[in-house]
């Protein structure tokens, strides 16, 4: 089916909806980067990817446990040298001092390494028992959340233009296969490594989610160009709701990282995402040419702020208009902010928690709380309230109220990151308003350049998010890797205070003709 085929006038559009949040809740899957990150940037987590990688040579339990009972010496003497190893360069300015530490310590990690090499071979282990001896640094697991931001956006863009061709359908079909087996594969290969990870879950992972997510806001806008903001917050709900799925069921709900590990639990998700995306992709069609809601006249029914009559621009047209880069300034700035936020809820709280001075456990269990229930409930709630509320307050005033308060919260998120009750309504807040941006920027997109040329336009606004998810995440790891977490969350909170304002300058273009006349 092309874009120009219609679907019958007989399909119930409510059913759109349907599709639309089965498949957005596979797309969600990469906000649950946050529940793997303290495992992988953890030399604790290793247990996991060995229970993994002995299942599959066949070992038997009794030659786990004693194997694991003989590594927990060299493991606890890596753990501290890399403890000793990060406070000792905290605060450290001489080059040259650090150059020695680091000296210093590789050396004695790579006995430690060889140690733990020797007792796995013993076992036959050999070399899956890298996991165990190498931990990934927290700008590494960055880095992977960074690649499938990144690839989400950029393959957004070719998928935006292949909609026209392909059609709906198959191209949501495409997303699902690309993302399951991104999953699969990094699941089936070894979830410890650094490059098959990136390339896998990163690189090809980020490229399905490209590939599905604007097929049911293209799709959603055209059944419902009555609601726009309304239809799109629910379109793009499922992508929150789904980091709450993906994580509780890898966490406390399914233990499925616990008791099967991360590669079994990779290949479930892989599985999941491929059959839930194929089944929502049912009803993504386009309505009929011209196709109007009962009761519904255009001209008579406006958001507020938006013009009588939207017209229509391509993307070339509106790669051209003022507007198409202040609305992508915002979105890059605001989605910054929301990321980093997303990659750092487990590992700044936890490190301000036991600060403060709570066990190492209590900080997890807290910040994982923060992350899984209430940042990613407030994700998916925000969405379709900031959506509704911009059908009544406009686009424009929705956006700007969003970005200033975001600013604030996300500056102020340091001190409250450390008090378990503050840090759940910062790790709300921050949710709330960072899933406003997915209902507000498609939707002033549409108000601005017109829903004719939406699934090609969103793409080169998205392309915004792409960045946004490259910056955020990368300073945020890279200034925790330093220790200095709360230098990132200022910087992000200033930049969509300065987005806020860019906002306030956004107007209507008009073709030229149009504007003659």
């Amino acid at each position: 089916m092309t874009e120009n085929e219609t679907s019958p006038k007989t399909m119930n559009r409510n059913m759109v909806i349907i599709g639309a949040v089965l498949i957005q809740l596979c797309l969600g899957a990469i906000y649950a980067w946050s529940v793997f990150t303290p495992a992988l940037a953890s030399s604790d987590a290793a247990d996991v990817s060995a229970v993994y990688s002995a299942g599959r040579l066949g070992m038997d339990s009794e030659s786990l446990t004693a194997m694991r009972k003989q590594l927990a010496g060299p493991k606890s003497k890596l753990k501290e040298a890399e403890s000793a190893y990060e406070k000792l360069i905290k605060d450290e300015k001489d080059e040259t001092k650090i150059a020695l530490v680091k000296k210093a310590y590789e050396a004695e990690k790579a006995k430690l390494v060889d140690s733990m090499d020797a007792i796995a071979a013993t076992y036959g282990v050999g070399e899956t028992i890298d996991a165990l001896k190498y931990a990934l640094t927290k700008t590494q697991t960055q880095a992977i959340f960074a690649a499938g931001l990144a690839l989400f956006a950029i393959v957004m863009v070719l998928a935006g233009r292949m909609m026209p061709k392909l059609g709906p359908q198959k191209l949501a079909i495409a997303g699902g296969v690309v993302l399951g087996v991104g999953y699969i594969l990094s699941g089936l290969i070894n979830t410890g490594d650094f490059w098959s990870t990136f390339l896998l879950v990163g690189v090809l992972g980020g490229s399905g989610i490209g590939l599905g997510y604007v097929v049911p806001i293209a799709v959603g806008m055209k059944w419902f160009p009555d609601k726009k903001g309304l239809v799109a917050g629910l379109a793009v709900a499922g992508f929150g709701f789904g980091a709450l799925l993906w994580v509780k069921l890898a966490g406390t709900w399914g233990r499925l990282i616990a008791d099967f590990g991360l590669g079994n639990t990779f290949i479930f998700y892989g599985i999941a995402f491929f059959l839930l995306c194929i089944i929502g992709a049912i009803w993504m069609k386009n309505p009929p040419e011209g196709y109007k809601p009962a009761g519904w006249d255009p001209e008579l029914s406006t958001t507020p702020g938006a013009p009588s009559k939207t017209e229509d621009f391509t993307s070339g047209e509106m790669l051209r208009k003022p507007q198409f880069y202040m609305i992508f300034l915002c979105f890059v700035f605001g989605a910054g902010a929301g990321l980093m936020s997303i990659g750092l809820m487990k590992l700044f709280p936890m490190q301000a928690l036991q600060d403060s001075g709570l066990d190492k456990a209590t900080a997890s269990g807290i910040a994982g709380t923060a992350m899984a229930v209430f940042f990613s409930l407030a994700n998916g709630i925000g969405r379709i309230a900031w959506g509704t509320l911009s059908d009544k307050l406009g686009r424009k005033l929705s956006i700007i109220i969003m970005l200033a308060t975001q600013g604030v919260i996300v500056i102020a998120f340091q001190w409250m990151a450390g008090n378990e009750y503050l840090l759940y309504l910062g790790a709300t807040l921050i949710g709330f308003n960072f899933g406003g941006n997915f209902a507000l920027f498609p939707t002033i997109t549409a108000d601005t350049f017109g829903t004719k040329y939406i699934g090609q336009n969103y793409g080169w606004v998205f392309l915004s998010y792409g960045v946004g998810g490259i910056c955020g995440p990368i300073l945020g790891g890279r200034l925790g890797d330093m220790g200095n977490f709360p230098l990132a969350f200022t910087i992000c909170g200033v930049l969509c205070l300065v987005a806020a304002g860019i906002a306030t300058a956004i107007k209507h273009p008009r073709h030229k003709a149009v504007a003659a006349a």
